[in-house]
């Protein structure tokens, strides 16, 4: 089980980065328009460095939902391996057995 804190620290990412995710990609389509002046690419660059560095998506970590484990998600089940097997083995995921041979 992962710290309270860690948990809750990404949680926080995640609201910051859909709050300002309108507000950073237009400063990033001005930023690479070639057609504006360099002095207006320029500004949008200094107003995209002025949000929250924790408002950017590339901060938020996969954590398992679960257990809050950073490491070995799978991206579709939004879950650790460790409790990936045991809600498989416990029959709560539809289709998903144990391998054997």
């Amino acid at each position: 089980m992962a710290k309270k804190s860690v948990v809750e620290r990404n949680k926080k990412r995640m609201r910051l980065a859909q709050k300002y995710a309108a507000k950073r990609s237009a400063l990033k389509a001005i930023a690479k328009d070639e057609s504006l002046s360099p002095e207006e690419r320029f500004n949008a660059r200094l107003k995209l460095a002025e949000l929250p560095r924790n408002s950017a998506p590339v901060r938020v970590r996969l954590r398992c939902e679960l257990s809050g484990r950073s490491r070995s998600n799978y991206r579709k089940f939004r879950l650790s391996r460790i409790a990936l097997r045991d809600l498989a083995l416990s029959g709560q995921i539809p289709g998903m057995v144990k391998s054997s041979w």
